[in-house]
């Protein structure tokens, strides 16, 4: 288990590490990226350690959304963007190894984009099957 002294993301979120805080409240943490993918690039952290989205309990997780709400209009008042991006990369992809969502504004023709998957054109053939063992895995969550 991380503590806030070994995670840099609780480090962050806690404001024990210096970093350029947008916003905040009692659960998460709002700060700028410091390799943004555009001016405004923002990331949220819960203040309580989490690694995965599944990780967060109820009132961080709307805190997180909520946070995600608020930002995306001041990005759209202060940058008037083409649009707003909001992700977040789980498991091996999870570079801080502490649940950040991301959210930065989008212009058309700034070149972020989803590439071609490996297995593009197979997944959209098997959607009834995926459909049954989704629906299934939900009921058994239940």
């Amino acid at each position: 288990m991380h503590t806030p002294i070994h995670c840099l993301g609780c480090r962050l979120a806690l404001g024990l590490q210096q970093t350029h805080i947008v916003w905040e409240d009692e659960r998460v943490t709002c700060l700028l990226d410091i390799d943004p993918l555009s001016e405004g690039h923002t990331l949220i952290l819960p203040k309580h350690h989490a690694v995965d989205v599944d990780e967060l309990d109820a009132e961080t997780a709307a805190s997180v959304m909520k946070a995600s709400m608020l930002l995306s209009r001041a990005l759209k008042a202060a940058y008037k963007p083409d649009g707003i991006s909001i992700m977040q990369n789980g498991g091996l992809f999870n570079d801080l190894n502490h649940y950040h969502m991301h959210i930065f504004p989008r212009y058309e023709g700034d070149g972020f984009a989803w590439q071609e998957p490996v297995n593009s054109g197979l997944a959209d053939k098997r959607l009834e099957q995926t459909k049954r063992r989704l629906t299934m895995e939900l009921e058994r969550l239940r």
